[in-house]
């Protein structure tokens, strides 16, 4: 485990029209998570590298980027010269996903994967040392405001053993519905790091938000070794 949480809002729970101010308002986060969709590995539309870019023109956060898109592997060198620092891609859409790793890694990139809600984790357990971080989604992915899935939580306690019992360094975060409802299941069941959307931007004060989620995390969570 980390020695603290990483909390991460999603920028697409943001207003786009201010998307600067936007930035500004989790000033007090870990990362940024930025969910790119294509239309067609899911049923939605996002953005691309530009949105990306701009963003990394006003923050020097670590820029987490979820590629839910088809052929991952034709369009990660556009994410990673709009200044990605981490880029998960889905292994449902991937060619060949410790390939695709890999070549990130080389290219100073950290590497992450993402299983939807349906796809086993047990066949990626083996190799956890391509992986700098896996994306578990906690509800389908392509849109925000979903319900969390909490029988979800069973592969974070799989990684979660295996990543311990290893001695890896791969983090485990989580992505869907995660609020001060249900971060604190997530932490206790191994998380590293949360994406929050909803329950940050749609707050009154998206840094209190942040602070709240941080709080029960830490509380909730091994961090530190405690």
């Amino acid at each position: 485990m980390l020695n603290a949480p990483i909390i991460a809002p999603s920028i697409l729970a943001s207003d786009f029209a201010r998307l600067d101010r936007e930035i500004e308002a989790i000033d007090n986060a870990d990362w940024v998570h930025v969910d790119v969709m294509d239309g067609h590995f899911v049923p939605n539309l996002s953005f691309g590298a530009p949105i990306l870019a701009a963003i990394d023109k006003v923050s020097d956060k670590h820029m987490d980027v979820h590629l839910m898109i088809e052929a991952p592997e034709k369009w990660v060198d556009d994410y990673i010269k709009a200044g990605a620092d981490t880029i998960i891609f889905h292994v449902e859409a991937a060619d060949d996903t410790i390939a695709l790793a890999r070549r990130l890694r080389e290219s100073g990139i950290g590497a992450g994967i993402s299983v939807r809600p349906g796809t086993p984790i047990e066949p990626w357990l083996e190799h956890l040392e391509e992986f700098d971080l896996v994306l578990v989604m906690s509800v389908e992915p392509g849109f925000g405001g979903q319900s969390f899935m909490p029988d979800q939580l069973e592969k974070v306690r799989l990684l979660r053993t295996e990543i311990n019992g290893r001695g890896l360094g791969t983090v485990i975060e989580i992505d869907g519905g995660i609020s001060a409802a249900t971060i604190g299941d997530a932490a206790e069941a191994g998380c590293d790091a949360f994406v929050a959307g909803s329950a940050v931007y749609g707050a009154e004060s998206p840094a209190a938000a942040i602070e709240e989620l941080r709080a029960i995390a830490t509380e909730r969570g091994n961090f530190g070794g405690k």
